[in-house]
């Protein structure tokens, strides 16, 4: 299932208590069908795979109170939490599993677990279902995931995701700070390259860009040592830096750099 993100927001946690340890993110994607909801564990990726958990459990419930696109209406999220509290508690009583994420898609949202052994957790799931929310019929994949590729990449952000949710988090804090992030202001960016001759390359890019030169180094990372820093009048809204840094990270890659990201001052409301 191909997915191509459209929006995204980002939280730190979620509704369940099982889910409160980690940093929390959940994102919007576009799938074949449709939008589709993503809340994952951004931690479990220093320790994935984990090899005592090599079986996917994926459990949840189809709904019928959803948007024409197939995400939950908005009176469908009380219901839809308590249910995924539900079995979150109850696969909690089991040893040996962990809650790595929520996919909402097509009027349908699972909790995907990794588990040492899935014995009896589906005829659980689903007598709970059965007795404490009749009106859902019950969901489930389940298949044996070693390398978790479910996690990976399925549930965990791609690259370009990840750069927008670093993106929404600094444009956030800039708006808590009483910026006015539609007014122009410099705003600089950091990248690394292999050679002098691949950052020569960008240059030349980000030159015909508009871009001024802030410095460059040649004591970064080992893998990366010929820093560059530069600057550009530009608004900060989420929109616009998007826009660019989609574009600096692009031609960073053509010209085989890294991309470190960005930062900018604050230009505050008018009281």
């Amino acid at each position: 299932m191909k997915k191509n993100l459209f929006q995204f927001l980002f939280f730190t946690a979620c509704s369940s208590g099982m889910a409160q340890t980690g940093d929390w993110a959940t994102y919007l994607a576009r799938y074949e069908k449709g939008p589709g909801s993503t809340l994952v564990n951004m931690t479990l990726k220093k320790q994935a795979p984990d090899s005592s958990l090599p079986y996917l459990f994926a459990a949840g419930v189809k709904f019928k109170n959803c948007t024409p696109d197939g995400l939950p209406a908005a009176t469908a999220f009380i219901s839809l939490n308590r249910i995924s509290d539900s079995i979150v508690a109850l696969a909690g009583r089991h040893q040996g599993t962990l809650l790595t994420g929520t996919f909402t898609y097509q009027c349908e949202r699972k909790d995907y677990f990794y588990v040492r052994d899935t014995a009896g957790l589906k005829a659980e799931v689903t007598q709970l279902l059965a007795t404490f929310f009749p009106d859902y019929s019950p969901a489930f994949l389940i298949k044996e995931d070693k390398t978790w590729d479910a996690y990976l990449h399925f549930l965990y952000p791609n690259e370009e995701t990840r750069m927008f949710m670093q993106n929404q988090g600094i444009v956030m804090r800039l708006e808590k700070s009483g910026d006015n992030t539609a007014t122009p202001r410099p705003v600089d960016h950091f990248l690394h390259f292999k050679s002098e001759k691949d950052r020569d390359c960008f240059i030349y890019k980000a030159v015909s860009q508009r871009f001024k030169i802030v410095s460059k180094d040649s004591a970064g990372p080992t893998d990366a040592p010929f820093s560059l820093q530069l600057t550009r009048e530009d608004k900060a809204d989420l929109s616009s830096i998007n826009k660019i840094t989609s574009w600096v990270k692009a031609e960073a890659i053509r010209c085989k750099g890294q991309y470190d990201g960005w930062e900018t001052v604050i230009r505050k409301r008018p009281a």
